[in-house]
């Protein structure tokens, strides 16, 4: 019999990470993709970090950052009531790290590839850089936001071991398709792991069929620049 409470956790980490991402990531995408500041450099790695560090490593250093045993943890506890770690609010903030790339690469292309001139006839028109942004170069690159959004959101969905390090496999609390996958498999009990499964190549599957029809071809640079 398959427990369906994972897939409902999935979603609702998958979507509230999405719309944080998007809120958080339109701005950092715009920042990086206009910004003279020569430390740019710095901050464009680390904001691409988790496309090449393995998800355990990520994992494991914010599970050492939310631990009450160390200085940020402990603070959050202290201060705030906060506890991160074997939490949903802790998937959900290694989450928001772990995708932050898929968000911010696709809008920051997007940005950089439209003419410099479309920013400065808004700024002479007298529009300041906030209405620029909201009321122009965001409808110009609207295919670039709704592929971040789509990305973002099927990253989270599939994510093991960031999960994993940070939230355990706690039932009904940090317990998602990919760790209730996992468990069928430990257990033998094929039958269900292929419907997880299943559910998770389908889905997959029409996200890149989504993203293709918005933006055909899929440019994979929007990933890698």
């Amino acid at each position: 019999m398959i427990d369906f409470q994972p897939l409902w956790l999935t979603l609702e980490l998958a979507l509230i990470t999405t719309v944080i991402l998007l809120v958080v990531g339109i701005p950092l995408a715009w920042w990086l993709a206009t910004s003279r500041f020569r430390g740019r450099a710095v901050i464009d790695a680390v904001v691409s970090l988790p496309l090449v560090l393995p998800p355990t490593v990520l994992g494991f250093y914010l599970l050492l950052a939310f631990s009450p045993e160390h200085a940020f943890g402990r603070a959050l506890e202290r201060w705030f009531d906060i506890r991160l770690a074997f939490t949903f609010p802790g998937i959900v903030l290694a989450s928001l790290v772990y995708s932050l790339p898929f968000m911010v690469h696709p809008i920051r292309s997007g940005l950089r590839n439209l003419s410099p001139s479309i920013r400065e006839a808004a700024y002479t028109l007298g529009l300041s850089p906030f209405a620029t942004l909201i009321r122009v170069l965001l409808p110009c690159i609207r295919a670039s936001v709704l592929t971040g959004v789509v990305l973002s959101f099927a990253h989270t969905i599939g994510e093991f071991g960031v999960v994993l390090m940070v939230g355990g496999n706690i039932p009904g609390v940090t317990k998602v398709v990919s760790l209730a996958l996992y468990d069928e498999v430990q257990s033998l009990n094929y039958h269900e792991a292929n419907v997880y499964a299943g559910i998770l190549l389908g889905f997959s599957f029409l996200v890149l069929l989504g993203v293709y029809l918005i933006r055909p071809p899929f440019d994979k640079d929007d990933l890698t620049a």
